[in-house]
């Protein structure tokens, strides 16, 4: 039987690499985002390579819409076999006289790490656990070597990275892997975290089920 993969955060770059990867293995693609229209074109660019592909517009900051979009497509699809988190804001922050709003640190931890955590109560069944589901998240280096020009995102991904450590083990007991890739480098073609080379890795994570955290430097 076909394998499902839900992606949620599939933009251009990573969302859609991974998405290309997991086709290609004869993945049925499920692609999860705010933006309906790039979602569309998304969706032609996969049947065109002969990938099948669904997409479902969400804003992953809003837990009430996540949670009933996540039930609409388990249940219009299957529960999925992988499950991806790639969502965070990137852009940098730039420090005022009176720093960075407390808001701004409420809202970029609700999509970067509240987001992720709330995806994961609602991925982790039973019914995945008895599939060996996979979660499968994408942090950031800034958890390790944080950045005053990107303050808020070096805060999240060091949460979320200690979530998905915290949580691995808790899941692996119920059947069901937790990872994490650890982008330690712009995701750009021609970097070293390319999103081809990047959702290389996503698969290696998948295929081997072995280690909480994989490391692109």
């Amino acid at each position: 039987m076909k394998k499902t993969i839900f992606i949620v955060g599939a933009g251009k770059g990573l969302g859609t690499a991974i998405g290309r990867k997991f086709g290609a293995n004869d993945f049925r693609v499920v692609l999860m985002a705010r933006n309906a229209e790039n979602l569309k074109a998304y969706e032609r660019e996969f049947q065109a390579e002969g990938i099948e592909v669904y997409a479902k517009a969400v804003d992953a900051a809003d837990d009430n819409a996540m949670a009933k979009a996540l039930h609409e497509v388990v249940a219009e699809y299957g529960t999925p076999d992988v499950f991806a988190y790639n969502v965070g804001v990137t852009i940098p922050d730039s420090m005022q006289d009176n720093g960075i709003s407390a808001s701004v640190l409420r809202d970029r931890y609700q999509v970067d790490v509240v987001g992720a955590y709330h995806c994961i109560q609602q991925i982790a069944t039973e019914e995945f656990a008895k599939k060996n589901g996979s979660i499968l998240v994408t942090g950031g280096g800034l958890a390790m070597y944080p950045s005053v020009d990107y303050l808020p995102l070096s805060m999240d991904k060091a949460a979320l990275r200690a979530m998905v450590q915290a949580l691995h083990p808790v899941l692996q007991e119920k059947g069901i892997f937790l990872g994490t890739l650890t982008v330690c480098n712009v995701i750009t073609a021609g970097s070293s975290c390319a999103p081809k080379i990047l959702a290389e890795k996503y698969w290696k994570q998948y295929s081997e089920r072995k280690d909480w955290e994989i490391v692109c430097q």
